[in-house]
């Protein structure tokens, strides 16, 4: 499996629109989506990357959303799905990386790749929010994102060090390769999930604690249900 960095992209804090619009939805809001690339390396720490910058710390950035990475080969489809006339380039969706041979199928959680001098290991899929939708104007985007299953995904850092554009991304261990991003995404939005699966996925350790919280409300609400259908409670443990 080849892949590596197609771009490596970081991003400050900024105001963006016009605080004095009449339409709540053009007054300004603050962002650090709006990411650059950069030609130099960068390093890479248990927090992110040197030099970048999230707005809202309370569902972005930390240990667990350290970096996020993106499939270039989305762009196009996102382009066509939007009817973008400028298109995407790399940043587009606020991603640190963008990736080229992954995407959501070919990564796993847990996985471990060595990236330039760092080691990252991916935590979690990336749960859209509505910032993209602001961005493009489509205040669908963040469910068609979900929908579609083009999320991206985030890693955690295992071992700091200096990374840049160009750099391989070498998977080293797998210890999961049944939770492959694509998976997890539908677990986590099938109306219906498979009970059994859920609370496996639930149970994963190296799956981020703040995408297990849903699981388990998920699987709560199937017990609920079961135990309203069938008259006897139903037990699960969630480790």
């Amino acid at each position: 499996m080849e892949a590596w960095v197609e771009g490596l992209l970081i991003g400050r804090v900024k105001k963006v629109d016009d605080p004095e619009a009449e339409k709540p939805g053009n007054r300004s809001w603050k962002s650090g989506m709006f990411k650059e690339e950069s030609n130099h390396r960068i390093l890479l720490e248990k927090a992110g990357l040197q030099g970048d910058e999230v707005a809202d710390k309370k569902n972005h950035g930390g240990p667990e959303k350290a970096v996020f990475a993106y499939p270039c080969d989305h762009y196009g489809y996102w382009e066509s799905e939007l009817d973008l006339y400028y298109g995407m380039k790399p940043g587009a969706m606020g991603e640190n990386l963008a990736v080229k041979g992954l995407d959501e199928t070919s990564v796993c959680i847990g996985d471990i790749f060595e990236l330039g001098e760092a080691d990252v290991q991916v935590s979690q899929p990336r749960k859209p929010c509505w910032k993209p939708g602001r961005r493009f104007g489509r205040k669908d985007f963040a469910w068609r994102i979900q929908e579609t299953g083009r999320t991206g995904w985030y890693f955690r850092v295992l071992q700091e060090g200096r990374v840049g554009s160009g750099d391989s991304l070498a998977l080293r261990e797998r210890p999961h390769p049944k939770w492959s991003i694509a998976v997890c995404n539908e677990l986590m939005y099938a109306k219906e999930p498979d009970r059994g699966l859920l609370e496996e996925l639930a149970s994963c350790p190296l799956l981020a604690d703040m995408w297990k919280l849903p699981l388990v409300k998920k699987l709560k609400k199937r017990q609920q249900s079961e135990v309203l259908q069938v008259g006897v409670p139903l037990n699960f443990n969630i480790h």
